[in-house]
């Protein structure tokens, strides 16, 4: 699992609790923290993104003079 989806997994958490919760200062705050799970999903996302176009450098192969 990508970081993105364990993040989306908590917003999507968080969303259900919001749905349940029956005082709307508790459906505020979930609905808040699911706010801010689906912000740090989108930041891992680009993140991932940026990551992937980076080129890859092989590491040197360590030779042995004598």
């Amino acid at each position: 699992m990508t970081p993105a989806e364990h993040f989306l997994r908590h917003a999507a958490e968080c969303k259900f609790m919001a749905d349940f919760a029956r005082d709307p200062e508790s459906k505020r705050t979930w609905i808040g923290m699911a706010q801010r799970w689906h912000r740090c999903a989108e930041l891992a996302k680009q993140q991932s993104a940026h990551y992937a176009k980076q080129p890859r450098h092989r590491k040197p192969v360590k030779t042995w003079s004598h």
